[in-house]
C-alpha cells in the first residue's frame, strides 16, 4: 500500500501524518508532496524522515494507491487527472468536487458505501462543520426523519489554517504589548471578538460556508432536509462548536435522542448540566469523536430537539474523516 499526502506541510497535512501513525494505517510506502514553498522540507513518520517533493504534472503517482489531498481547491482541480491517472484513489479535502454528481461526498458513519461508486477516482471530504453535524444527525435521523435544521457554528481560528492560528496568538501579544494588531487572515481582528462571516457572501446573503452546510448535508444524508446556518469565527484556537435546532417528523423524547447519540459511532455524549458538564473546545481538541451535550426539547417546536456539539475539526472535520474513508475502502477490498 503506497500512500501520498498532497499539501503535507499544511495544518491538515501535518494532521494526516499524526492520524496515520496513531491508527497504525497499513501503508508500506509514504510520499509527501507540496508547493514550491514547502518542497524540500522534512518530516518524521514512524521514526523515518521523509522529504516533501514538489507537486508536478508527471508520473510520480504511478504506483500510489491512495492520495490524501489538502492543498486547496485550485490545486485539487489542477492536479486531479495527474493524481488519478494511474488508478490512485484521491481523497480530497478541498471544496473542489464536493457537489459534483460523479464524486461521492462521504462521512463513513453516515454513508460509507457511497465511496465505492467513484467514476473519476475521486472521493470528496465534506466541509468540517458539515461532517461534525451529520455524524450527530445520523442517529437522530434513524429515530425520525429530520425535516429542518437551524444551526449556528462557533468556529475556531484553526479552521482557517496554521497561519490563522499563529495570527490569533500574535493578535493577543500585540494587544498585551500595546502594538497595532496584525490582521491578515481574517476580515477583522479576531482576538477578543467574534466575526459573523466565514468565507465569502453569496447573492442570497448567506456565506459560502453556510451554503456548504445546506447542500452537503442533503447529499451525505440522501435527504430533502433543509438547513439554515449562521457560521461565526470565534477566538478559540482549535475545535469548532455548533448549536443545532432539529425539527423531526414526529416528536422525540430527550432520553431517546441521548441514548441514540451515546450509542452512535463517532459520538460521545457529554451531557450533565447539573454538574456543569457539556462539551467545550478546550476539552475536545485532539480527540476523534464529536462530543454532544445540552440535549433538550425545543420550546418553540413540539417536534424540535436542541443540542450543542463540539469537535476537533482538523481531526474528524478533515484528516481523520479522510483516513476513515481509506480504512473503509481497505476493509472492503476496494483499493490497492
Amino acid at each position: 500500500m503506497k500512500v501520498a499526502i498532497v499539501g503535507a506541510s499544511g495544518a491538515v497535512g501535518q494532521e494526516f501524518l499524526r492520524v496515520l501513525e496513531e491508527r497504525d494505517f497499513p501503508l508500506d510506502e509514504l510520499v509527501l508532496f507540496g508547493s514550491q514553498r514547502s518542497a524540500g522540507r522534512k518530516y518524521v513518520f514512524k521514526g523515518k524522515e521523509y522529504e516533501v517533493k514538489l507537486l508536478q504534472h508527471n508520473d510520480d503517482f504511478k504506483d500510489v494507491d491512495i492520495a490524501f489531498t489538502s492543498a486547496g481547491a485550485g490545486t485539487s482541480k489542477e492536479f486531479a487527472d495527474t493524481i488519478t491517472k494511474y488508478g490512485a484513489v484521491m481523497i480530497d479535502n478541498s471544496s473542489a468536487f464536493r457537489m459534483d454528481e460523479d464524486v461521492p461526498l462521504v462521512v463513513p458513519e453516515c454513508n460509507a458505501e457511497d465511496a465505492l461508486d467513484r467514476p473519476r477516482g475521486i472521493i470528496a471530504n465534506p466541509n468540517c462543520t458539515t461532517i461534525m453535524m451529520v455524524v450527530v444527525l445520523k442517529p437522530i435521523e434513524q429515530l425520525a426523519h429530520i425535516r429542518r435544521i437551524h444551526v449556528s457554528s462557533y468556529q475556531s481560528a484553526s479552521g482557517a489554517g496554521a497561519a490563522a492560528m499563529a495570527e490569533l496568538e500574535q493578535q493577543y501579544r500585540d494587544i498585551v504589548e500595546g502594538k497595532p494588531v496584525t490582521v491578515n487572515k481574517f476580515p477583522h481582528q479576531l482576538a477578543y471578538n467574534v466575526i459573523p462571516q466565514i468565507d465569502v457572501f453569496q447573492p442570497n446573503g448567506y456565506t459560502k460556508e453556510e451554503m456548504k452546510m445546506y447542500n452537503e448535508t442533503r447529499k451525505i444524508l440522501h435527504s430533502d432536509v433543509k438547513c439554515s446556518a449562521t457560521c461565526v469565527r470565534v477566538s478559540s484556537l482549535r475545535s469548532h462548536s455548533e448549536s443545532v435546532w432539529i425539527e423531526t417528523e414526529k416528536p422525540l423524547e430527550v432520553e431517546q435522542v441521548q441514548a441514540a447519540i451515546a450509542a452512535a459511532p463517532g459520538c460521545t455524549l457529554c451531557d450533565d448540566p447539573a454538574h456543569l458538564v457539556y462539551p467545550m473546545p478546550l476539552e475536545t481538541a485532539g480527540h476523534d469523536d464529536i462530543y454532544v451535550g445540552r440535549v433538550r426539547k425545543d420550546l418553540a417546536d413540539d417536534c424540535g430537539i436542541t443540542l450543542w456539539l463540539s469537535g476537533d475539526q482538523i481531526r474528524k472535520g478533515a484528516a481523520l474523516n479522510a483516513v476513515q474513508i481509506a480504512e473503509y475502502l481497505i476493509k472492503v477490498g476496494n483499493v490497492g
